[in-house]
């Protein structure tokens, strides 16, 4: 089962894209990295440069009909750059049309508000986000993980690094039940 993780080419948060990836990984599932230019991606630590990683797909390439999930890492700068991207933002749009579950934690809810996709749904964020998802029609809640949906179109979005841990255990019963388990 592969899962997309969409990033920009610098900016997202380094824990937000290696726990939920190692997470995958330990549920069986084959993380993919997609991002909006081919090449290495600059992961952050806060403010400052972490590591980078290596693009398996560009969004030229990328085809949403050939991931099981989509997970949308955080970090400040990766989803602003991601919500101005006119290809990322139809990718997004691609898993909800489709009815896919989509993942997102800490900043990257921009960019389901720029989607389009928050209207009538429950959701969590980083706190500063929750006036955009409320003028979006969402209804932002600060908890740990949020839940919304069960089966097509499923959104699991949580807050804060902190909140890693129970994102994981989201996204992996999520996997659990697309394998019939």
């Amino acid at each position: 089962m592969r899962i997309a993780f969409l990033v920009a080419p610098e900016g997202v948060e380094q824990i937000e894209l290696t726990d939920p990836w190692q997470t995958v990984r330990d549920a069986g599932g084959t993380p993919e990295l997609v991002s909006t230019k081919a090449g290495r991606v600059q992961a952050l630590h806060h403010l400052d440069k972490a590591d980078t990683f290596a693009v398996d797909t560009d969004l030229d390439r990328a085809r949403p009909d050939d991931y099981a999930l989509l997970v949308l890492p955080g970090g400040v700068a990766n989803p602003d750059a991601l919500r101005l991207d006119e290809r990322a933002i139809a990718f997004i749009q691609a898993f909800f049309t489709a009815g896919k579950p989509v993942a997102a934690i800490c900043h990257a809810p921009w960019t389901l508000v720029e989607a389009d996709v928050v209207d009538g749904r429950t959701l969590t964020s980083w706190p500063s986000l929750r006036t955009d998802i409320r003028n979006a029609g969402g209804n932002w809640v600060d908890e740990e993980v949020v839940v919304c949906g069960d089966g097509p179109n499923m959104l699991i979005t949580s807050r804060k690094p902190k909140d890693l841990k129970a994102f994981g255990a989201a996204l992996t019963e999520e996997l659990r039940k697309q394998r019939g388990g």
